[in-house]
């Protein structure tokens, strides 16, 4: 059953957006509004009050040191509530800083440490000598048994260490360290990458597969699949332009 609505959390909106994460939201929004379905996107804000178990799915961008730091103190208070939703089936997607503070802790390029929340066995350090990891970034990313691949911009100094459950393999870039192999995070109810770009403009498969798993927190066993199609040459078109780049092409 195809759902009138989806609610989305839009945690920290207006510090998190390095790299026109809002970008995300953009495309989440057209590509449910094609199939006659709203998408709310609630900014939730430090200081904010909001029961994120209420929430369809919650997104979290990126953000430098500062911004990192400013809201930590509030993202801890809420750790409760993030289990909360969590159990109860909310989706999460994690952009660089957001995946960064689910882990253990992140190192800023100074070498402080900022307490994450610990929900997941993965830690962040900082770069050596402050080099980062930069440049486009392509992934063949497994998402419950389908491979796609991903485009997109990485920058980060973090090196994202012990990570169980990566989101895909490494075609062309860095990862969550230097010659990682592997990128972002991902175990059915939590996906975090350092893509930026923004993601989903990018990759569309990837956007309505994140649409999927928030719809399907009302409505257990709905699939990529059980989306209606969208029909657009111009995506098809600028992503075959960004593949030939790398002298790549789409999975067959």
């Amino acid at each position: 059953m195809m759902p009138e609505t989806v609610r989305c959390a839009w945690m920290y909106h207006d510090i998190m957006d390095l790299y026109g994460d809002k970008g995300n939201i953009m495309t989440l929004t057209a590509r449910a509004e094609r199939r006659g379905i709203t998408f709310e996107a609630v900014p939730v804000g430090i200081g904010q009050e909001a029961d994120l178990s209420e929430f369809d799915m919650v997104f979290m961008g990126g953000g430098a040191d500062k911004e990192q730091m400013a809201l930590i103190p509030d993202l801890l208070s809420r750790k409760k509530n993030i289990k909360k939703a969590l159990d109860e089936h909310t989706f999460f997607l994690l952009i660089c800083g957001g995946y960064q503070l689910f882990g253990q802790y992140y190192e800023t390029a100074d070498h402080n440490k900022i307490e994450g929340l610990g929900l997941l066995d993965f830690y962040t350090e900082t770069g050596k000598g402050k080099t980062r990891c930069i440049g486009n970034i392509v992934i063949d990313a497994d998402l419950d048994g389908k491979t796609l691949r991903l485009i997109g911009f990485e920058n980060h100094g973090g090196q994202t260490l012990n990570v169980s459950s990566p989101l895909g393999k490494v075609v062309k870039g860095s990862g969550n360290a230097f010659d990682a192999g592997f990128e972002g995070y991902y175990d059915g109810r939590i996906l975090g990458t350092y893509l930026h770009g923004p993601l989903l403009p990018k990759n569309g498969e990837l956007a309505d597969f994140v649409l999927s798993k928030a719809i399907a927190k009302r409505n257990p066993g709905f699939k990529l699949e059980d989306l209606a199609p969208l029909n657009n040459p111009y995506e098809k078109e600028a992503r075959k332009a960004l593949l030939d780049r790398f002298s790549l092409s789409e999975l067959q």
